[in-house]
């Protein structure tokens, strides 16, 4: 067997591995069907920094909640737009909404996770569940999260919204979350332990039992964080709380960047503190190049100059594998098409993030979001 041979039959198993994991995964991953418990009180907890343009239609979604009581506390993180004014005249007719100023941000705290803090001091009820403003609820959203929260053990459960794309930039990047997600999580696994090296959730919708985020010290446990998606599950599984993922496509939507610069700045700032390490950040570029771009780059060489059949055949499949796994989540989670179709396209724009990331951190560049720049490398979590 030739060296190219090699190199085709190791890119065909790396393109292999997500979709025979991601295949069972799919089975796992499913929307919550359990009803909570009559009575059942949730809390609909909205960080909110200049969010004018939707933070009326977070909050008027919020309050068409169905079969649970709720209350909506939005905190105005120091905005310099109208956010304000605008929960401010919905509070006025719906008692059920409350909106509350900011305190100062604390040094080593990052803006999320100190207004998360804060809102769960502010709540009301024992199921606190935690959306982006820029996330919009379905009428049974807050019963059905409610209902798979309280039926198992877990202290923290969360769920993906569905992610809306306008641009091809969000096409290419934003549906590779679900599968780095699905095709690169045990989560069989991760439903049998509480290992931190488990923990996996979605900062845009989090659910969490009052006396479990207590106990696993909330997002203090976390505060220079900037990706609550990975931190805070790990929080609560080191606290020996369990943790789950469920299908919120038809929940919840969010469309959570808009455009290429919001791409980039988005997936750039809390990289550190999830692949874009020294010691991660070369094994996922081997797993998502190796078995996802090598691949087409092997079929392109062969179009120009002549390679062993068996090497051809090899990264074929290999090239099929990769779209055929996108496409079957694009079909699933209602995502681009075309963005599954150019999907090695998405891997190359992603691992730039990546190594871009990872080289800002290095070079000591700060992160920058919402107008706020926060030290590089990944914050501190506590112990």
């Amino acid at each position: 067997m030739s060296v190219i041979d090699l190199i085709a039959g190791l890119s065909l198993a790396l393109a292999l591995l997500p979709l025979g994991q991601g295949m069972l995964n799919l089975y796992l991953y499913r929307r919550p069907t359990t009803a909570p418990p009559l009575g059942t009180a949730v809390s609909i907890l909205i960080p909110a920094r200049n969010e004018e343009t939707g933070i009326a239609a977070a909050v008027d979604a919020a309050l068409l909640s169905r079969g649970v009581e709720v209350e909506v506390v939005v905190l105005d993180d120091h905005s310099t737009d109208r956010t304000a004014e605008i929960v401010r005249a919905i509070a006025a007719r719906d008692p059920r909404v409350r909106l509350e100023p900011a305190p100062p941000l604390p040094p080593g705290w990052s803006g999320k996770q100190h207004a998360c803090q804060v809102l769960a001091g502010l709540a009301r009820y024992p199921v606190l569940l935690f959306q982006d403003a820029d996330v919009r609820l379905s009428p049974a959203a807050a019963r059905l999260t409610a209902g798979a929260l309280l039926s198992g053990g877990n202290g923290l459960i969360s769920g993906f919204p569905r992610e809306e794309t306008g641009t091809l930039a969000e096409a290419l990047v934003i549906p590779l979350i679900h599968f780095l997600l699905l095709g690169y999580l045990p989560m069989a696994g991760m439903r049998r332990s509480t290992d931190p090296r488990f923990g996996a959730a979605c900062g845009q919708l989090i659910a969490v039992r009052k006396e479990a985020y207590l106990q696993a010290g909330g997002h203090a446990a976390i505060a220079a964080s900037l990706h609550d998606g990975v931190t805070l599950p790990r929080a609560f599984r080191r606290a020996g709380q369990g943790t789950d993922l469920f299908d919120a496509t038809g929940l919840a939507r969010c469309r959570m960047y808009r455009g290429w610069r919001e791409v980039w700045s988005g997936f750039s700032k809390n990289a550190t503190e999830g692949m874009a390490t020294p010691a991660a950040l070369p094994v996922w570029t081997l797993l998502l190049f190796g078995g996802h771009v090598l691949p087409w780059m092997l079929l392109g060489w062969a179009a120009l100059h002549p390679l062993p059949m068996t090497a051809v055949v090899i990264a074929g499949l290999a090239a099929m594998a990769g779209v055929i796994f996108r496409l079957l989540l694009a079909v699933h989670f209602r995502q681009s098409v075309v963005g599954a179709l150019l999907h090695p396209v998405g891997i190359l724009i992603m691992l730039a993030i990546q190594w871009s990331a990872l080289l800002r951190a290095r070079h000591g560049k700060p992160a920058e979001w919402r107008g706020r720049a926060y030290p590089a490398g990944p914050g501190p979590e506590a112990p």
